[in-house]
């Protein structure tokens, strides 16, 4: 048991490691495509050479991020084989396909439009080398796409069923897929890739101005992505207001963790700043918050978009209580939810023995039991309620690292764009706020992991959401093996990581020593 523990304890860390190191390229990859994009269409409405040059630059370390972006995704998608096989297998037929979808499609319309995009100039006429431009910019979206469809079908498990004789899920509606929970996480996430790719061209932009190198090319950068970046900053935060009504109903114990709320109430305050009590438990009376600043009712406004609605919390959704519309809705509570969960377990246990005993009428009556409770089968796997609460502290403080990093790159975008178009002398000749930008730039990777982790540590125990938690879905391998890959993979990871911020460091710095305002610059 022990062993077993380790496994999945060290499998959910190498996981975690490779899919927050992986998501240091994606959004990157996402918004400087965008933004590269805009400035080729400028150059080639313009003529402007200098437009040209600017392109070229960005699109230089566009290549860079991308190339290293590729490896780390490759290894994420072969750890489900490798370390959580019995996840693959029982949901391998509805995740493998938008999974399979993005390999085929978008990651080959990505490689082949990327290769005349990077290395095709002079080779290929100017309008097919923007289409190839625009067309490597979308394709990275769309492979963003399925890859989000899958992962947004593991919060929100819908358009399957479960088939006992094959002991796994099978899709019957392709369709069902993309669920409210699935567009708003894909919108949010490429957006946020805009956003990051925003702050990521000020911060080297203001790095040119910092050295007083190229000038013009630096106020035309920041100019351009600026207006993308806040473009989709204000977008994010759009589409993160539909994500927590999603999350409010499909995912309730999330948003609870999000808020660190064990007694739901209705005209339910949101936490703005706030300590959490490392005591409190969802068992015990100890206060949620060691100190917090809260805004007035401003959970059931984000929530459920009405002041005065009720919010439930821990004990709550335990408890199986809501409130909608002042009456009280009795949910299923977590006690009943582990009973029916070994109710569904012990049906296919029956099922397979009345199958190879022949009797038809035991098959037909275990599969009544099953279609019953099915949806509650994960929680056969646990002994206690808590076993299904998620870390609060660590969800509760990412979300508030996200939103207040995300309100304070609103202002940032707003200052720096005023300031490009209305006071550029001003801009450069203030040192401190340069450094500001440049250091804006780790601050923004910073907030666009902070929503990961909410993401994916607020679902937490579950790898599917009510039907397989993560002790349920690791591979039957020795605990070293997980443990030696793991640091091999940081090892790794860590070296491209740095071997990417070296290589643009320097590409960035000889750029600085070069003309790029000069048209008749090669």
């Amino acid at each position: 048991m022990n062993d077993l523990i380790t496994v999945v304890d060290w499998s959910r860390w190498q996981f975690a490691l490779t899919a927050i190191y992986h998501w240091l390229f994606v959004p990157l990859t996402l918004g400087l495509s965008v933004i590269v994009a805009v400035m080729e269409s400028i150059y080639l409405k313009t003529g402007d050479k200098r437009w040209l040059q600017t392109t070229k630059f960005w699109m230089t370390l566009l290549a860079i991020n991308f190339a290293i972006g590729v490896a780390t995704g490759i290894i994420l998608e072969f750890e489900f084989g490798t370390n959580w096989s019995n996840y693959s297998w029982f949901v391998g037929d509805i995740f493998g396909a938008p999974l399979a979808i993005e390999g085929i499609l978008a990651f080959f319309m990505e490689a082949t439009f990327g290769a005349v995009m990077f290395f095709g100039w002079g080779k290929v006429s100017p309008k097919f080398h923007l289409l190839s431009t625009w067309l490597t910019a979308i394709g990275a979206s769309i492979s963003a796409l399925w890859i989000l469809v899958a992962n947004s079908w593991m919060q929100y498990p819908v358009g399957m069923e479960f088939d006992p004789a094959q002991m796994r899920n099978v899709m019957d509606n392709f369709w069902a897929l993309f669920s409210g929970v699935a567009i708003n996480k894909f919108f949010h996430a490429v957006l946020s890739g805009w956003a990051l790719s925003g702050v990521f061209v000020i911060g080297v932009s203001c790095f040119f101005l910092f050295r007083r190198s190229n000038r013009d090319f630096a106020l035309r950068s920041i100019k351009t992505g600026g207006w993308i970046g806040l473009i989709g900053l204000l977008l994010c935060m759009f589409t993160g207001d539909g994500s927590a009504v999603e999350v409010t109903k499909t995912q309730p114990m999330k948003l609870a963790a999000m808020e660190g709320l064990y007694e739901g109430s209705e005209g339910q305050s949101l936490v703005g700043i706030g300590l959490i009590n490392p005591e409190k438990k969802w068992d015990n009376n100890e206060d949620p918050y060691l100190f917090e600043i809260s805004l007035p009712k401003g959970l059931s406004l984000l929530a459920r978009h009405d002041l005065n609605a009720f919010v439930p919390g821990i004990n709550d959704i335990i408890n199986g209580v809501d409130i909608i519309d002042g009456d009280t809705v009795n949910t299923v509570s977590y006690a009943d939810r582990i009973t029916r969960g070994k109710l569904a377990q012990d049906a296919i246990h029956d099922y397979g023995i009345a199958l190879r005993n022949g009797n038809q009428a035991g098959v037909e009556a275990a599969q009544k039991v099953l279609s019953e409770n099915y949806q509650f089968f994960g929680y056969g796997y646990f002994d206690s309620p808590g076993q299904a609460v998620p870390p609060v502290a660590l969800t509760f403080y990412s979300f508030r690292v996200m939103v207040i990093l995300g309100s304070y790159f609103l202002l940032f975008y707003v200052v720096m764009l005023f300031l490009a178009y209305k006071a550029p002398q001003w801009l450069e000749s203030k040192k401190w706020l340069l450094v500001i930008a440049m250091i804006s730039v780790p601050l923004m990777y910073i907030c666009s992991e902070a929503g990961w982790c909410v993401a994916e540590v607020g679902r937490q125990p579950w790898t599917v959401q009510d039907l397989l938690p993560v002790g349920a879905a690791i591979s039957d391998i020795p605990a070293a093996s997980v443990i030696t890959t793991f640091w091999i993979f940081a090892a790794v990871f860590t070296i491209l990581l740095c071997a990417e911020v070296s290589i643009m460091i320097k590409w960035i710095n000889g750029a600085t020593k070069k003309d790029l305002d000069n048209p008749t610059h090669k």
